[in-house]
């Protein structure tokens, strides 16, 4: 049972009616809607009615209630046959911009609980069994609650923006509807003067509906939007409704509900004598392996209240790979378990990239999870690093916030499909394959990317996939002494020796020339594979003729740098991500005669004998 205030809506009716020609409101107003100052008592009683109802509905549900439905990562739902869009911030004025912060954080929670269920055929689903409590203890804040014809502040406040999602894409679905109940006053940019909106208090004002077919909730939150579709299995070929077009147009409410920073009711008991002044905007750094790049970017945005986010802390370890620091910062936190499991687990794994990569990515996603808890509702603007933004895209504690992402690779899609390409074309490089992410994991890193306000990178190739929303770092070079003017004696390959590398380009050009090659990485490719190209062994870079390294793909040109600091000439491919400059010569990717060509122009000699050991 719902318990509905009686409050003016002539203009917004007179608005439906003028845009909508033949609309059917939920209700006509009456010249008794006008809104009263509410008081202790009228207070009071509204909640002792409440009590009342939560009780009876609390018993009605221990025998009769509907089930809480399982959550499924990756069930093979892809057709949208609903969808609503709707803007997250609608209410500008001073007053009500912590309540507004505070109605987006209790969205993240609520479409966290919700996204990825599934509700089969004829089941019932309820809001609020799916939800649960919106209690402080679990994460709920202070946000915008309409109660008694005003906008007050309560825990769990703006979830009726959601279940006015809800219903809107469930009537699109066909579903049938179990429960509904209008707002009592309409709140403006949302869809209550069309009929469309469906108002809920804990327990006893529910909505609850049944699906004809299996279907599943999509809920996440973009900066500015919350996006509620329903799904049906990509399989399923029976009728299903067309998607209508979102509804995200602000409808004007010149009588919406009063709000108790801007009412100007002085004498109501709720009244504030001043409305507290928004907080500066926060920033979070979540940030994974130390990066110089991306040290320098980090600390020009810093300030003394945002927070730093590590996997360990590596400053305190004197750990190099994890050495961030922020002088501007005073709030820095790890997630020193996942991130020390991470590590063990990768230095654990098999000797192969695939077995140490599978391993990472799960590692990772445990320190998002852990690192997530950072981002608390006054955190506005999140840096977060490429490893986590899957895991936290998909527990919805990006949505609402001004997303930067710290590239580090190329998009997983992109990686996947160069490698799918190179396999295709040698099938015989078994390493080109070993390994490819999961489906869903590379789902929600496209749609994360997507979303994001700016890819922050050094790397050249990766910015230019994101030309309107790239920061392009310039790369650190090394400080070295440059290299003597010796005549070069062999090429430096940094390896590791993977297909993915171009290491197989690099033994073809080295057989054909009769080069010496030093390759520093690991062998991957087994330990005879450069047989019969002598590899050098404990060597320094001084007489190197090049670096060279026709690479498919490559995150962190290190040795490339290195090289061309030391003033040896340097041959790779774009993917390296290194512009164009002098000292660097870029040829095609695992193209042995293009590689061929250039060496021959540095005249490197061949068949050199050197005391050094060989293999």
């Amino acid at each position: 049972m719902a318990i509905r205030f009686r409050k003016g809506l002539d203009a917004q009716a007179e608005f439906a009616r003028r845009s909508r020609p033949g609309l059917k409101l939920d209700r006509e107003p009456t010249t008794s809607d006008r809104w009263q100052q509410p008081s202790r008592m009228s207070s009071t009683l509204f909640a002792a009615k409440v009590m009342v109802l939560r009780t009876r509905r609390g018993l009605k549900n221990l025998g009769f209630g509907p089930k809480r439905h399982q959550k499924i990562v990756d069930g093979g739902f892809q057709t949208i046959i609903a969808q609503s869009q709707t803007a997250l911030r609608t209410d500008t004025t001073s007053g009500e911009t912590l309540l507004q912060t505070g109605k987006i954080e209790n969205l993240r929670i609520a479409c966290r609980a919700l996204d990825g269920t599934v509700i089969p055929a004829g089941e019932e689903f309820s809001m609020w069994r799916q939800l649960g409590a919106p209690r402080s203890s679990r994460g709920y804040v202070l946000g915008r609650m309409l109660q008694q014809g005003c906008m007050i502040p309560a825990i769990g406040g703006g979830l009726c923006q959601l279940s006015n999602a809800l219903y809107d894409v469930a009537l699109q679905a066909h579903c049938r509807i179990i429960e509904r109940h209008a707002h009592s006053k309409i709140v403006p940019g949302s869809s209550a003067a069309f009929g469309r909106d469906a108002t809920i208090a804990w327990n006893y004002v529910d909505l609850r509906f049944s699906p004809p077919h299996d279907i599943q909730l999509y809920a996440r939150l973009t900066r500015d939007r919350l996006i509620i579709r329903l799904l049906r299995h990509a399989n399923d070929l029976t009728n299903s409704a067309p998607v209508s077009q979102p509804r995200t147009e602000p409808f004007p409410a010149p009588s919406g509900p009063r709000n108790c920073h801007s009412c100007g009711e002085s004498s109501c008991f709720r009244h504030s004598p001043s409305a507290a002044s928004p907080p500066r905007e926060r920033r979070a750094f979540l940030v994974d392996e130390h990066w110089p790049e991306f040290q320098k970017y980090v600390d020009s945005l810093a300030r003394f209240d945002d927070v730093l986010g590590v996997p360990i802390n590596g400053a305190w370890l004197r750990l190099r790979r994890y050495a961030w620091s922020m002088a501007e910062c005073n709030n820095v936190r790890s997630a020193s378990i996942a991130g020390v499991m991470r590590a063990v687990s990768v230095r654990g794994a098999a000797s192969s990239g695939s077995a140490r990569r599978a391993t990472e990515i799960a590692g990772s996603g445990r320190i998002a999870n852990s690192l997530a808890r950072l981002l608390t509702p006054g955190i506005e603007i999140v840096t977060v690093a490429q490893s986590y933004l899957p895991y936290l895209h998909r527990g919805g504690a990006l949505g609402g916030r001004e997303v930067s992402v710290l590239m580090s690779r190329l998009p997983m899609s992109v990686l996947h499909a160069r490698l799918d390409k190179a396999f295709a074309d040698h099938p015989d490089r078994a390493s080109l394959a070993d390994f490819r992410a999961p489906a869903w994991l590379m789902a929600l890193e496209t749609e994360a990317l997507a979303g994001a306000a700016h890819i922050v990178t050094p790397h050249a190739e990766i910015a230019a996939m994101f030309p309107d929303r790239a920061v392009l770092l310039p790369w650190r070079r090394p400080e070295t002494s440059p290299a003597g003017a010796r005549p070069g004696r062999y090429i430096v390959f940094p390896g590791p020796t993977a297909a993915r590398k171009g290491a197989f380009a690099v033994r073809m050009a080295a057989m054909e020339l009769g080069l010496d090659v030093l390759p520093l990485g690991s062998e991957l490719e087994g330990p005879d594979f450069w047989a019969p190209v002598r590899v050098m062994k404990q060597v320094g870079w001084e007489d190197a003729a090049a670096v060279v390294q026709p690479s498919l793909v490559e995150d962190q040109p290190r040795a490339l740098l290195l090289a061309m600091a030391r003033g040896i000439p340097v041959m790779a491919t774009s993917a390296c991500g290194l512009p164009m400059q002098d000292g660097l010569t870029i040829i095609p990717p695992d193209d042995p005669r293009a590689l061929i060509v250039e060496l021959k122009k540095l005249a490197v000699p061949s068949n050199f004998r050197a005391s050094a050991p060989c293999a």
